[in-house]
């Protein structure tokens, strides 16, 4: 059995387990490296926190740029990783399905296609595109020699949609058309996460924790969550932490920041591994 059948037969067992698990959002092999390090059993790369990196804002990157970096992650471990694939890089189905294949050819063993548009002025696909979006990504992961965890969104609430009952209703017909995880970024309550949960069981379902909803991983695995992911959280700290110590170093010419950095030698060891 080869690595990439392996990783995926882990990276479903995981969505398998009666708790939840964490899957953290590294945007470059380095930050991959540090992940695994401390002993994470699933990465998920961020689109947000990749085109940072790059000097550019979400959604500003390619297919061929997101899987150069999808090939350094997958490399850089030996952890299952999922991959954003945004808005598939298409409004076809055709070209959702073929954006997941290609990223299953570059070692990930899971990925998303999300319901949001990339256009300010109809954020949102209509509800029958957005199914047949997911009916042809679901065929194209059933097609591959592995176990490929298909990772359904609806975007409504980060575009400034929120209204919860057409975000279960497109969550409910993605599940029907055979996605493996429903996912909703951008739930504010409890009460929210518990609802979409409810409504797509027993399909695992994915919660975005990156800031304004305060609940731990124990309290969302009582909820019936399945997996929890940061998105950009992790990326925008170590930029925050960067930016200022920066700032500090500009407008106070002082080097305080130094006594919190991680020590060189444990940095670098880290990366000799």
């Amino acid at each position: 059995m080869d690595a990439q059948t392996l990783r995926a037969q882990a990276f479903k067992a995981l969505h398998e387990r009666d708790t939840a698990f964490v899957i953290p959002n590294p945007w470059d092999a380095g930050s991959a490296k540090m992940l695994a390090s401390l002993g994470y059993a699933a990465l998920a790369t961020t689109s947000a926190g990749f085109a940072f990196s790059r000097g550019h804002p979400d959604g500003a990157l390619s297919l061929e740029d997101t899987l150069e970096n999808v090939r350094a992650i997958v490399g850089a471990t030996n952890l299952p990783v999922a991959v954003d694939l945004e808005n598939g890089f298409s409004d076809s189905p055709e070209g959702c399905a073929e954006s997941l294949l290609r990223a299953a050819a570059d070692g990930v063993v899971g990925g998303s296609i999300e319901d949001a548009t990339g256009h300010e002025d109809n954020p949102i696909y209509n509800f029958l595109q957005a199914v047949e979006r997911i009916e042809a990504s679901v065929a194209a992961a059933r097609s591959l020699p592995f176990p490929f965890m298909l990772t359904a969104r609806a975007e409504n609430f980060l575009h400034g949609k929120l209204d919860l009952a057409d975000t279960i209703r497109r969550l409910q017909a993605f599940a029907e058309a055979g996605a493996d995880v429903l996912y909703a970024p951008g739930l504010r309550t409890r009460e929210e996460i518990l609802a979409v949960v409810r409504a797509v069981a027993p399909k695992p379902v994915n919660v975005l924790m990156s800031g304004g909803v305060h609940l731990t991983v124990a309290e969302l695995s009582e909820m019936g969550v399945k997996r929890i992911s940061v998105g950009s959280a992790m990326a925008r700290a170590a930029y925050g932490a960067f930016y200022a110590a920066a700032q500090e170093v500009h407008e106070r010419g002082t080097f305080d920041f130094a006594d919190q950095a991680m020590p060189f030698g444990q940095i670098n060891q880290l990366f000799k591994g």
